[in-house]
């Protein structure tokens, strides 16, 4: 059986080289000294990537686990934490420091457009009194990236420690953590480098490190517990045995992205191809305005069956795409192009599938 097309805002598409370094012969990544050296090695790499010197983990989970660490890590009870919120995602994080006893407070942004920079700077001139700051860079249920070049520095302005959810954006939106001056960001291994689900990478800033380190109360977690993690490389020793053939993987994903001239201008243009070519046939696009290089969602007319899209989309055309997840469930399509999704024929090939499958079904645009 031909496997699909994986058209999806991740997992994506694996390179074979990918799969080929996912199957070479492993040792005991506890025991074994060169494996110390080739963890670090990857993590100096991720530091290129994200354009920063602060210290970088690779953690065994998807990337629900980052987001998660870095709340339990740095939120203690009674915390106030500011919850920027225009999408499922960012609405979310509030859930995860309220988890960890944060006094979570919303600002609350238009859902179908990047946050509004300049209310968010109305809002925080009376409220800044807090600790930390939680929001996405790219919300993949909306296909909105926001503008975290911009309302990172403002939070950095009152002293509010600032945490990204980038797992959607790595690796296909600029990203320059140090420039920006983001305390954590977090990133997934499913999306932009296109390597398995499983793993989790992040930075750390110094100041993000103080925190974590003089805490007045335990962490409440083990596994999520980013402390556990300093002087690891020092000291030789791992909080848990690491996925050795993820990270095999994961590194080979992670070369290919940084042996790519410019990765992030083909995102850039494969995104606005995608967006021609639909408005073109006639798609609506959800967001009005802060349209993401890594996936785009398109409305569905009202009455229409997603389900039915779906199967005819992988029935008759071996094309997996995505559907609308929260707000949106049942209400939109989204088509991922990041990583190996992210090239014109296979976004071509996928638009011209969904015309049919419109045409099949009469559904109006």
């Amino acid at each position: 059986m031909n496997k699909p097309l994986i058209m999806t805002p991740g997992p994506t598409y694996i390179h074979q080289k990918v799969r080929q370094a996912l199957s070479e012969e492993i040792t005991n990544p506890d025991l074994d000294q060169k494996f110390y050296e080739y963890y670090k090695e990857t993590c100096d790499r991720f530091k290129e990537l994200l354009k920063t010197k602060n210290d970088v983990l690779i953690l065994d989970g998807e990337g629900i686990l980052g987001l998660e660490a870095a709340c339990a890590s740095l939120i203690e009870p009674d915390d106030k934490v500011l919850c920027i919120d225009n999408g499922v995602f960012g609405n979310g994080f509030g859930e995860f420091a309220k988890m960890y006893g944060g006094e979570v407070t919303y600002f609350n942004s238009s859902y179908d457009r990047s946050i509004d920079v300049e209310l968010l700077k109305k809002f925080l001139n009376e409220n800044n009194d807090f600790k930390v700051a939680t929001l996405v860079h790219c919300e993949t249920p909306s296909g909105i990236t926001n503008p975290v070049d911009i309302i990172c520095p403002l939070l950095k302005e009152y002293g509010i420690l600032t945490v990204v959810d980038s797992v959607s954006a790595i690796g296909g939106e600029e990203v320059r953590v140090d420039d920006w001056e983001i305390d954590i960001i977090l990133g997934g291994s499913q999306k932009c480098l296109s390597a398995p689900p499983g793993l989790t990478f992040l930075s750390i800033s110094d100041e993000a490190w103080t925190k974590i380190l003089n805490r007045e109360s335990p962490i409440r977690s083990y596994y999520a517990n980013l402390a556990i993690w300093k002087d690891w490389y020092e000291k030789k020793w791992f909080p848990y045995t690491q996925p050795i053939s993820d990270i095999y993987g994961l590194r080979t994903a992670l070369d290919r992205v940084l042996d790519e001239e410019n990765i992030i201008l083909r995102h850039k243009n494969v995104s606005n191809i995608t967006r021609k070519i639909l408005m073109e046939k006639g798609f609506k696009l959800y967001p009005s305005q802060g349209y993401s290089n890594t996936v785009s969602t398109i409305i569905l007319p009202e009455k229409t069956n997603f389900k039915e899209i779906y199967n005819k989309m992988l029935d008759e055309h071996n094309i997996l795409i995505g559907g609308g997840i929260g707000f949106l469930k049942d209400k939109v399509v989204r088509i991922g192009h990041m990583g190996e999704n992210c090239y014109e024929d296979k976004i071509r090939s996928t638009i011209e599938a969904l015309n049919d499958v419109f045409e099949d079904l009469n559904i109006s645009l």
